[in-house]
């Protein structure tokens, strides 16, 4: 028996008209955001963009005028650290880095803020975000205090002030008080050599 035009068009289950299936866009709509978001981060490395140097309205500015008190129970050498404000950036080129004992990134780099405690020319500020004071002298004490000095930012107010995206954060202050650069994200031991370092060395020869 032969099929006729109108037997391929009928559907054998409802006798009513064959409907033609199409394809589920759903199923490809992963891979497609996937291809999207892989497109821009290859668009972005033609550029030869940055991914960490997100934009801070604060470059060139000055540093907020807070005023942070110590950790408490916190000491260096048998000495307390002093908590730090404003003031405390003034004639000195001032790392100020933001860390908290939660925090595991703040553990994978802080072998590198030993080492930049020992570049001459600087004081290395610590901003102790959203923690216990126990916990704080906890990571520390395992890990070792680079810092001169650290100020309690229990709240997080104060990087709020400073524009903190998350931690750890590093900013480079001048001895004028003004906020010269930022890298967000933990130091790493290429981007340390390669990109923070080489910026905090132009600052500190343009000798402010």
């Amino acid at each position: 028996m032969s099929t006729s035009e109108s037997d391929l068009n009928t559907d054998p289950e409802t006798g009513g008209p064959n409907q033609k299936r199409g394809f589920p866009i759903l199923v490809l709509l992963p891979l497609i955001v996937f291809m999207a978001l892989a497109g821009l981060f290859m668009f972005q490395l033609l550029l030869g963009n940055d991914p960490q140097a997100i934009p801070s309205a604060l470059i060139n500015k000055p540093a907020p005028d807070v005023t942070l008190s110590a950790v408490e129970g916190l000491s260096k050498d048998g000495t307390a650290v002093p908590g730090f404000s404003r003031d405390d950036l003034i004639g000195k080129i001032s790392v100020v880095n933001v860390f908290a004992s939660w925090c595991g990134p703040c553990r994978d780099e802080h072998p590198l803020l030993e080492r930049l405690a020992k570049v001459e020319g600087i004081q290395l500020i610590g901003i102790n975000y959203k923690d216990k004071p126990e916990n704080a002298r906890r990571f520390l004490g395992s890990l070792g205090n680079p810092y001169d000095r650290i100020g309690a930012d229990a709240a997080g107010r104060t990087a709020i002030d400073w524009g903190v995206y998350g931690v750890p954060e590093t900013f480079v202050v001048d001895g004028e008080g003004t906020i010269r650069y930022k890298f967000i994200g933990p130091l790493g031991p290429l981007s340390y050599e390669q990109v923070f370092l080489p910026e905090l060395q132009k600052i500190i020869a343009s000798g402010q």
